[in-house]
């Protein structure tokens, strides 16, 4: 007989690769980690409010989704009826594009300036935009506050996106990125006759859409997420944005009012959905803008 063994033709057993099963095993157990909490937040919007304090979550389903999404999203809150989930959202799209557009244009044009004006203080300017990164928006937000009240931007989009829209971390990414274009891309530039007005908006904002489209996602979100300064300018109820309008409903508890748990967890649930598909649609273009470096 014939030892299979030695057959030359015989198929070689695959070795188990450990390390990559262990890779595997600590992405699955990261992502349970990151998804229970959403399955939690899931199960209390089909369930009534009673329900939720009485018994919290459960790993029963319940019947109230559909009533909770109606009252999320087309219900008001308060004394002004204004403040509706779909308003809130809107709100909060237009903060989170503004800012990220707003910091997208200055960081675009102050890098612009620091790489191809040839300033004599350049580099000090760089640095000085640099350090305020240092002094983030808890530090300064009194005297933000007091500006945005004398040139009456309360309870408006100006004052919600513009006292923000200054951004160093858009500041930096963009002048690096435009350091890497070759001297060459400019110098031809020149000779055909390109000024700096056209040499910008023809050759470099082609040239950085991977580096805007990775600021975008960062700016957006960070805008979305924003609570502490749409809280302090804005007072009246159609201008809440969804993160103050979900803490408004989970904050009455008095007398014989109930938190709506279920109203509020599904405005959770809906205000994760636009960050998510944002980074979803520019994945591989925030991938290459943070990691290419050669044109």
């Amino acid at each position: 007989m014939t030892d299979i063994s030695q057959d030359p033709h015989a198929t070689p057993a695959r070795r188990i690769k450990w390390g990559r099963v262990l890779d595997h095993a600590i992405l699955i157990v990261g992502s349970l980690f990151m998804l229970i909490p959403l399955l939690v937040v899931l199960q209390t919007t089909t369930t009534t409010d009673i329900e939720t304090i009485k018994n919290g979550p459960e790993l029963l389903i319940g019947t109230q989704f559909d009533d909770n999404f109606m009252k999320a999203m087309f219900k008001a809150s308060g004394f002004s009826g204004e403040n509706t989930g779909t308003s809130m959202l809107i709100n909060s799209m237009i903060l989170g594009l503004g800012f990220a557009l707003g910091k997208i244009v200055i960081g675009m044009m102050a890098a612009y300036a620091l790489v191809y004006f040839r300033l004599r203080f350049a580099t000090f300017a760089f640095w000085l935009i640099f350090t305020t990164l240092l002094l983030p928006l808890e530090v300064r937000i009194l005297p933000s506050y007091e500006i945005a009240q004398k040139l009456s931007l309360l309870n408006t989009y100006t004052g919600l996106i513009v006292p923000l829209i200054a951004s160093a971390t858009a500041t930096f990414f963009f002048r690096q990125y435009f350091r890497s274009v070759p001297e060459e891309l400019v110098e031809a530039a020149r000779i055909d006759g390109a000024g700096p007005v056209k040499f910008f908006i023809d050759i470099l904002v082609p040239l950085s859409q991977t580096m805007i489209a990775a600021m975008f996602i960062i700016m957006f979100v960070f805008g979305w997420n924003q609570y502490l300064w749409p809280t302090m300018v804005t007072t009246e109820e159609g201008m809440y944005t969804l993160v103050r309008g979900i803490k408004q409903l989970t904050q009455d508890l008095e007398g014989t009012n109930i938190p709506e748990y279920g109203r509020a967890n599904m405005l959770a649930l809906i205000a994760i959905l636009p960050p998510v598909a944002v980074v979803i649609f520019f994945q591989s273009w925030f991938v290459k803008g943070l990691t290419e470096s050669d044109k």
